[in-house]
């Protein structure tokens, strides 16, 4: 299977860093015109000269926009009227005891994870169902499924992503259009990286072990017994960006490494 992209332009929030860098980068190099985002200028220049360097003829830009505002999601559509893919990938993390969660933490879990997909959802649906194809990913968590004990405002926010998916995709109905969502796993993003290293700090352990014991500890049931690459969810969602993937619609994609212990 070669998944071709070109003539495509595809806007991945929230991708300076992580798996969102890596979603533009595959993007890029199956052939799309990649949109990155981010709230600061230099790391989006960054990220945008980054992706240049992977090939000849790799096409990217930037646009700066806090996407957790309506006033930042309003910018970015001012600047971007138009895309073909949306790959809603902006989102936010942190382990915090359900007695210590503010409601000023749930407000901002959910606009960072939940509104920022609503409103760029909304702005570029419609153009895509106009011209009958497009593709609309959310990248959602395993969290979604199993609302961990020590971020539940998190895994809210991620079943969340998972119903908002579902809904739009009902929308598509007869067309070429599709709305899916994926959970990841545990990734060795550099957000997660930082936080292992705290924990490795924490308890006098290399990273190495710090990243085991957390998933032996706290992911128990993972068969693939290990941190994901960022690599290896932006594969997934490579594929579900393509027309290859045209039966795919209104699914919950697991690249969670076996943690959830469901069949369905």
């Amino acid at each position: 299977m070669k998944i071709d992209l070109t003539g495509k332009t595809a806007l991945v929030t929230g991708s300076t860093s992580g798996i969102g860098h890596a979603i533009a980068r595959g993007l890029a190099s199956a052939g799309a015109t990649v949109v990155v985002n981010g709230r600061t200028q230099a790391k989006v220049d960054a990220a945008v000269a980054a992706i240049a360097k992977l090939a000849s003829g790799a096409k990217a830009r930037g646009v700066a926009a806090d996407v957790s505002t309506a006033a930042g999601c309003n910018a970015l559509v001012a600047d971007l009227p138009e895309v073909d893919i949306l790959i809603n990938n902006a989102g936010i993390f942190e382990p915090k005891g359900f007695f210590d969660i503010p409601d000023e933490d749930w407000n901002r879990f959910f606009e960072v994870n939940v509104m920022s997909g609503v409103r760029l959802s909304r702005a570029y649906m419609r153009g895509m169902l106009k011209r009958n194809w497009g593709r609309i990913v959310f990248i959602s968590s395993e969290s979604a499924l199993n609302i961990p004990t020590e971020m539940i405002h998190y895994g809210v926010t991620k079943t969340s992503q998972l119903a908002l998916s579902r809904g739009l995709a009902e929308m598509t109905r007869g067309t070429a259009v599709t709305v899916n969502s994926v959970l990841p796993g545990p990734t060795m993003s550099e957000g997660v990286e930082t936080f292992v290293k705290d924990l490795a700090k924490q308890h006098g352990q290399s990273v190495e072990e710090a990243a085991s014991q957390f998933v032996k500890q706290f992911r128990p049931t993972s068969l693939l017994q290990r941190f994901a690459s960022v690599e290896e969810i932006a594969n997934m969602v490579v594929y579900i960006s393509s027309k290859e993937a045209s039966a795919t619609n209104g699914a919950a994609l697991r690249a969670e490494g076996g943690i959830v212990q469901t069949i369905a």
